[in-house]
C-alpha cells in the first residue's frame, strides 16, 4: 500500500458498538478525488466521521502517509488533513475572516496570534473561493451557502495534504457549486491535494472524482473509476429507484412515463424534442417519437418517458420497417408535434422531411 497517501484496512464504522458498515477498504493516492455515494442513511457521513477521529472505529485501520491516524497527535493531524462538515458551525461574534484564520491555528504559537504570512495565506485562500467582500461581515449572518465557502478558506488555508468534505455542495447554488468543485479539482492537479468527499449530485461525482465508492447496505459495494462504477443499470439498483428512471451514459433521471396509447407523436432529433418530451410528461400525454438514431442526444429521455419510441441504431439507416410503424403511430395519433427546425431536413434526413409531409396530409396539427 506504499504507493496510496491514504488508505483503509478491515475498516469496520457504526454507533455504541453496532456495527453500520463493515470491511471498507478505500485508497487513495496524493492529488486525487474520493467520492462516496449512496442513498440518504447508508453511513457515508459516517465513514467520514470514522476517518477524520470524530468517531472512534469499530474495527480496522485508517493510514495516513504511512502512519495509522490513532497513532497520531491531534496537531499533527490537523497539520495534514483539514476537515468541512455539514453541521452548522455558530462562532459567536466572528467575522468571515476570523472563522476563515482559526484555519491557521496548527501553525501558530500557543496563543493562537497570526504571523504576517498566515494573514496573507487566509487572504489568499478567501479570494479563491470569491468572499473578499464578506472578510467583515459577521459570520453568523451569512447564508448557509456563503457559510460553506467560508469553511472552505478555512480548509484550504490550513494547507492540508488532505480534505474531507461531507456534502460539501449541499447548500450552493448552480454557479458556486461548479465554482467549489473546480477549486477542489484545481487544488488536486497542482498541488496534489487529495480530496475525500461524499455527494448526492452524481452527474457531478461522475465529472469530478478520480475514484468512487458505492455505499450500500452493510459494506462499499463497488469501487473504482466513475468508468467502472457508472455502468448500465447500476445506479437505479444502488438507489432502489422505483418509480422513474436514470440513465448512466448521460446522466438524465426523469419522471414515470405517462400510460396508455399515445395521442401525440414528436418527430425530433438532435436534441430538440427532449423539452417537448418533458413537456407532456408534465401534461399527463401518452406520446410516441421518432424516428430516433440510438445515439441521438433526443433518445434517452425518449427511451424514459415515450409509450413508444421508433428507433434505429446508431449510424444507421432508416428502413421501411421504421417508416412503416411511424407512419402508423402518426396516423393513430391525434396530434404530430414537429420539434425540430425545417432547416435540419437536409438532404441527410430525407426519411424525416417524408414523415413530415406525411403528417401534413393526414391533416395532423402539426406545431
Amino acid at each position: 500500500m506504499e504507493q496510496y497517501y491514504f488508505y483503509t484496512q478491515g475498516l469496520c464504522v457504526g454507533y455504541h458498538g453496532t456495527p453500520l458498515i463493515k470491511n471498507i477498504e478505500l485508497s487513495l493516492k496524493k492529488g486525487e478525488i474520493l467520492t462516496l455515494i449512496g442513498p440518504n442513511g447508508a453511513g457515508k457521513t459516517t465513514i467520514l466521521k470514522s476517518i477524520i477521529r470524530q468517531l472512534a472505529p469499530i474495527s480496522g485501520v485508517v493510514y495516513l502517509d504511512g502512519k495509522e491516524t490513532d497513532a497520531m497527535t491531534g496537531h499533527e493531524l490537523s497539520r495534514k488533513m483539514s476537515v468541512v462538515l455539514t453541521e452548522r458551525v455558530r462562532p459567536e461574534l466572528m467575522t468571515c475572516e476570523d472563522v476563515v484564520a482559526t484555519g491557521r491555528y496548527p501553525y501558530t504559537g500557543k496563543f493562537g496570534i497570526l504571523s504576517k504570512e498566515d494573514t496573507k495565506i487566509v487572504k489568499e485562500a478567501m479570494e479563491l473561493v470569491h468572499i473578499k467582500e464578506l472578510a467583515d461581515r459577521d459570520f453568523s449572518h451569512t447564508s448557509d451557502g456563503q457559510k460553506q465557502r467560508v469553511m472552505l478558506a478555512r480548509a484550504i488555508c490550513q494547507e492540508p495534504d488532505i480534505i474531507v468534505l461531507d456534502e460539501p455542495t449541499s447548500f450552493l447554488d448552480m454557479r458556486y457549486k461548479l465554482e467549489f468543485l473546480s477549486i477542489l479539482q484545481d487544488m488536486s492537479r497542482t498541488k496534489h491535494l487529495s480530496v475525500i468527499m461524499s455527494l448526492h449530485e452524481l452527474d457531478l461525482a461522475g465529472r469530478i472524482s478520480d475514484k468512487i465508492a458505492c455505499v450500500k447496505g452493510d459494506k462499499i459495494d463497488r469501487f473504482g473509476t466513475p468508468e467502472e462504477i457508472f455502468t448500465s443499470g447500476y445506479m437505479p439498483e444502488l438507489y432502489h429507484l422505483t418509480t422513474g428512471s436514470y440513465d448512466e451514459l448521460t446522466g438524465n433521471l426523469e419522471l414515470e412515463p405517462v400510460k396508455g396509447a399515445p395521442e401525440v407523436f414528436v418527430l425530433s432529433g438532435n436534441g430538440c424534442g427532449t423539452a417537448v418530451f418533458r413537456r407532456l410528461q408534465r401534461e399527463g400525454r401518452a406520446f410516441a417519437a421518432g424516428i430516433l438514431w440510438e445515439n441521438d442526444l433526443d433518445y434517452p429521455s425518449a427511451k424514459a418517458l415515450a409509450a413508444e419510441v421508433v428507433s434505429v441504431g446508431p449510424f444507421g439507416s432508416i428502413g421501411e420497417t421504421a417508416m412503416e410503424r411511424a407512419k402508423e403511430l402518426i396516423s393513430q395519433c391525434k396530434e404530430v408535434i414537429f420539434a425540430m427546425d425545417e432547416t435540419m431536413l437536409g438532404e441527410w434526413n430525407q426519411k424525416m422531411r417524408e414523415l413530415y409531409e406525411y403528417a401534413k396530409k393526414q391533416g395532423k396539427r402539426s406545431l
